[in-house]
């Protein structure tokens, strides 16, 4: 049997096979009895829970509610927010766990669950593992004044802005920003963010009706951000996905700056702060090597983990650093939270040249990005991608000639039965060359 749940908590498609009320209310009973067993002996166990504006979060998130008040939990209902703040709040209001209903940047029909443990983290998989397996076990009901009570929180929205505005090293004003809100999560707190610290704003895609999450805006489409902010004359635009955990950039002419870039920015400022543990930026085997040359110059050490937020935020505590992320825009501050947070990664981007009086694209030109190609080969053995020996010497003769103005990565997808192969070289033919190369002698190798 698959395991329940994904690298991000259940997802998939709403009212479908696997994402329904019935599995929603089943893994919330489990989840009470596992997270809220800590916190039981002392006091009666508190969750916090937020949505995303997609339509069937307004049933899924019902269900999840009425499963934890029935396990004795008592809910704080936080309405449409953003993952990140969702997780703030499960900290900030000393809840036992939260949880996020969200398919983040999927599209509509999509919708998922995922679980915070105490303090805002994300949970380990041993964790998940025991709360798949309580969802079959027989448990005793709670009943009378054992069950839990259901408030809404109504200063959630308030609580998380105040959190972004004082962490904020200085304001925006004379900035002019275009934010799009992917219809989603954020589509109202975080246009309401930037005009609070000072900048003029323009909103796009900030009109949720439940139907339009991630429809044509946001981070996956941003074609209509590069529009308005060059018909707006702005400094910047920010754009984020459904749920509010990434942003990636526009400059004021309209060229894209995605994680790599902002990351870049973003430990420089911090290093001139004093403010980057250990002189560290933590990033994926997935980031462009134009980012590590560019760190390596201005003395900014760079670790490199498994691709997902999570292993980079794993890789944050376990040593201690303070900013990660995702080329993607997932970026971590943990000093100031424990997940990706798109608001406020915009918010520190726009900080940044509010504080230098410099341009988005003067300082993104920090970092040269390397020409990248990605190809997929499905159909193969995936578990001799790492052991073929014949292959294991293509891909050691690849990254040979490309020597240090290159880079090849060959990994098995996560996710998928295929194959990713990677390369980046300083044009997009010889990336594209190496990696038809490498792809060719995958399915020789590993064909089926």
């Amino acid at each position: 049997m698959a395991r329940l749940f994904g690298t991000d908590g259940v997802r998939g498609l709403a009212n479908g096979p696997v994402i329904t009320a019935e599995l929603a209310l089943s893994v919330s009973v489990a989840a009470a009895r596992v997270l809220g067993r800590a916190g039981a002996q002392s006091h009666r166990p508190k969750a916090v829970v937020g949505r995303d504006p997609r339509a069937s979060g307004e049933f899924l998130s019902a269900a999840v509610i009425a499963g934890l008040a029935s396990a004795g939990v008592d809910v704080y209902d936080a309405g449409v927010l953003p993952t990140p703040a969702v997780a703030y709040l499960t900290a900030d209001s000393g809840a036992d766990f939260g949880v996020m209903l969200s398919a983040s940047h999927n599209p509509m029909p999509d919708n998922g669950i995922k679980f915070f443990a105490q303090g805002g983290h994300k949970l380990p998989d041993e964790v998940e593992d025991r709360i798949e397996a309580a969802m079959g076990e027989d448990w005793v009901r709670p009943t009378g004044p054992d069950v839990g009570r259901v408030v809404p929180m109504v200063d959630g929205h308030t609580r998380y802005l105040a959190h972004l505005l004082r962490v904020l090293p200085n304001r925006l004003d004379g900035l002019t920003v275009v934010v799009d809100g992917a219809h989603g999560a954020a589509s109202a707190v975080s246009p309401e963010a930037f005009r609070l610290a000072g900048a003029e704003v323009v909103e796009i895609g900030a009109s949720p009706d439940g139907l339009n999450i991630n429809d044509g805006y946001g981070s996956t489409h941003l074609g209509p951000l590069r529009r308005a902010v060059v018909e707006a004359g702005a400094d910047l635009g920010i754009a984020h996905d459904g749920d509010a955990d990434r942003c990636l950039a526009v400059d004021a002419t309209g060229a894209d700056v995605d994680g790599d870039q902002i990351m870049a920015i973003l430990a420089l400022a911090l290093k001139e702060r004093g403010g980057l543990a250990a002189d560290t930026l933590v990033t994926t085997v997935m980031s462009n090597l134009g980012l590590l040359q560019a760190m390596g110059r201005e003395g900014v050490a760079v670790v490199q983990t498994a691709v997902g937020d999570r292993y980079v935020l794993e890789t944050m505590r376990e040593r201690g650093h303070s900013l990660g992320g995702e080329q993607s825009g997932h970026v971590i501050f943990l000093d100031h939270g424990t997940t990706g947070d798109g608001v406020l990664t915009g918010l520190m981007l726009a900080a940044r040249m509010a504080e230098t009086g410099r341009s988005l694209a003067d300082l993104a030109a920090v970092m040269t990005r390397l020409p990248q190609v990605l190809v997929n080969v499905p159909g193969v053995d995936t578990a001799r991608a790492d052991t073929d020996p014949e292959l294991l010497a293509a891909v050691s003769a690849e990254q040979e000639s490309l020597a240090e103005s290159g880079r090849v990565l060959l990994r098995r997808s996560g996710t998928e039965p295929l194959v990713r192969v990677m390369v980046e070289a300083q044009t997009a033919e010889r990336a594209q060359g190496v990696a038809e190369r490498l792809a060719e002698v995958v399915r020789d190798r590993l064909g089926r």
